[in-house]
């Protein structure tokens, strides 16, 4: 845990994500990335220089075979609230609209089902899951599908919700999270979406693949450091806060 707890502070004090007071909602999908997030945070709060405080939240798809007690369970061991509300928006991606490119109606409809349901239990800030890998595959996908640079913010607050979604991940590679969840025994749920796979962000991973491969080094944090180099590239310098 010492190299993922130490990514999440350098994400913290880089861009002040973290503030004394917040309570933040980690958006819990079950998955690994978000299990070892809300695990992180869950220590990170014992020495953090900015006191906060947690809850984890849970949106159902409704997919057969989900079973979330064992999420139930380790938050209860690691001493953090942890709320579960079904949703029907899988029906409303798959069966509904039938969408061929699912992923993005859908990405939208769970963002605003947890940014609701925070709100409605007092947090201020949501964390997401989204790790080194996903901000270079986001990177990649507007550059090679959408012709311009852009990427999500380490910090972005959304006016219409009223909440602040921080990314206190961003600094931490994705072949860590798998390791660390098998250390930690995290209590992982399989999610069956027909999508899982089929998506331009997998088609990104081979990308970075090919690149490391071709160049025999990690390509993915070498284009994160220019990501995260403000002064010169402007990326990541517009930091979205809630207005004072």
């Amino acid at each position: 845990m010492r190299k993922t707890l130490g990514c999440i502070r350098r994400a913290d004090e880089r861009y002040g994500m973290i503030e004394s007071g917040d309570r933040v909602a980690v958006g819990v999908s079950g998955g690994k990335d978000s299990m070892l997030l809300l695990t992180a945070l869950a220590l990170y709060r014992r020495f953090s220089r900015n006191p906060f405080e947690l809850e984890a939240i849970t949106l159902g798809m409704n997919y057969p075979g989900m079973d979330f007690s064992a999420v139930a369970v380790w938050c209860e061991k690691i001493e953090v609230p942890y709320t579960f509300q079904m949703t029907d928006i899988k029906e409303v991606v798959f069966d509904l609209r039938k969408e061929e490119n699912p992923c993005a109606l859908c990405a939208k409809l769970r963002r605003g089902a947890l940014n609701t349901l925070a709100r409605a239990h007092g947090c201020n800030k949501v964390a997401l899951g989204h790790h080194r890998d996903d901000v270079v595959e986001t990177f990649l996908m507007s550059l090679l599908y959408e012709n311009r640079l852009h990427l999500f913010s380490p910090v972005t607050y959304l006016e219409r919700a009223d909440v602040t979604v921080i990314r206190p991940m961003i600094f931490l590679p994705e072949k860590h999270i798998k390791g660390a969840a098998k250390n930690l025994g995290l209590p992982v749920v399989h999610n069956p979406c027909p999508a899982d796979g089929l998506t331009a962000r997998a088609k990104m991973k081979d990308v970075v693949t090919l690149l490391n491969d071709a160049m025999r080094t990690d390509t993915a944090e070498i284009i994160l450091r220019a990501i995260d180099n403000t002064d010169q590239y402007l990326l990541w310098d517009k930091i979205q806060r809630k207005p004072k």
